[in-house]
């Protein structure tokens, strides 16, 4: 499998928020997303990072808010779309999107890519599903972002079907087995957000790559066990499982430093896998 570490767009948020004793300077947290090309399955992606439609989706409050609580940069060449076609790929050659979670930095362009199969854990989004509108902002959730026949083409992980992983991924114990071939492993990295799905992935070159999502903001974060600042327990739904998710990574990688393992918003780690 081929694979490419891209982003689209940033947004903008102090350090000392994103990781405990981190400097008092805005810094940028890229929205990454990934192409992946398999042998058989084509052309997926794992998250999709800012659209336009962020924009819009925040132009009124409370929503508002959203947008001015992490300022987002984004230009044309940032667009998933047109990133793809640096590749010779068009939207509709996109078989699937690996949904981490369904924050608006990794959800934003799902609707330009109207013929991708949308794979996700359940829990990512039935608590979402019927939450009346004033409780978005408290989820980071924009719902105008969800396509309308996303129902349609959602293929969600079944649980049921767990497979025990080797101790080449330990701690992590159990995962999915996303395609049927063992070429993405899905596990869950709970704290985040309600079902939020990383992703272990082998390069054609045997280079394994670990897709932690926001299960830590910057790869600072896993390499010194060093969790957010206090204030930022507010955004997450379980703030214990968050640390013990952190924990469990920072073990990871001691005991593989060979693994790639890539945080969504890590600008020092995407700027070095973006390079040609």
């Amino acid at each position: 499998m081929k694979i490419n570490i891209l982003h689209a767009g940033y947004c903008t948020a102090p350090e000392h928020i994103a990781i405990q004793g981190g400097r008092w300077r805005t810094i940028r947290f890229p929205a990454m997303f990934a192409l992946l090309r398999h042998p058989k399955f084509g052309a997926m992606l794992f998250d999709t990072g800012y659209s336009y439609r962020f924009f819009d989706e925040t132009k009124k409050f409370p929503k508002r808010f959203y947008r001015w609580m992490t300022p987002v940069t984004l230009h044309e060449e940032d667009l998933v779309v047109n990133q793809l076609a640096t590749f010779d790929l068009r939207p509709q050659d996109i078989s699937h999107v690996f949904i981490s979670h369904i924050h608006a930095d990794h959800i934003a362009s799902l609707p330009d890519l109207g013929w991708s199969r949308f794979v996700y854990m359940p829990h990512a989004f039935s608590g979402l599903r019927n939450l009346p509108p004033s409780e978005d902002m408290k989820n980071a959730f924009l719902r105008g972002l969800i396509p309308s026949d996303f129902d349609s083409r959602s293929h969600e992980v079944d649980m049921s079907k767990s497979v025990l992983l080797s101790e080449n991924y330990a701690p992590f114990k159990t995962g999915y087995n996303l395609l049927g071939d063992e070429s993405i492993i899905g596990v869950e990295l709970p704290g985040h957000a309600n079902g939020q799905m990383g992703l272990f992935v082998r390069d054609e070159n045997g280079k394994l790559f670990f897709f932690v999502a926001d299960a830590a903001w910057l790869k600072q974060s896993i390499v010194e066990n060093r969790p957010p600042h206090k204030v930022a327990n507010f955004l997450f739904p379980d703030p214990e499982a968050y640390r013990e998710t952190l924990g469990n990574l920072h073990t990871y990688h001691l005991t593989h430093p060979e693994t790639h393992v890539i945080p969504s918003h890590c600008e020092e780690t995407i700027r070095e896998y973006e390079k040609p």
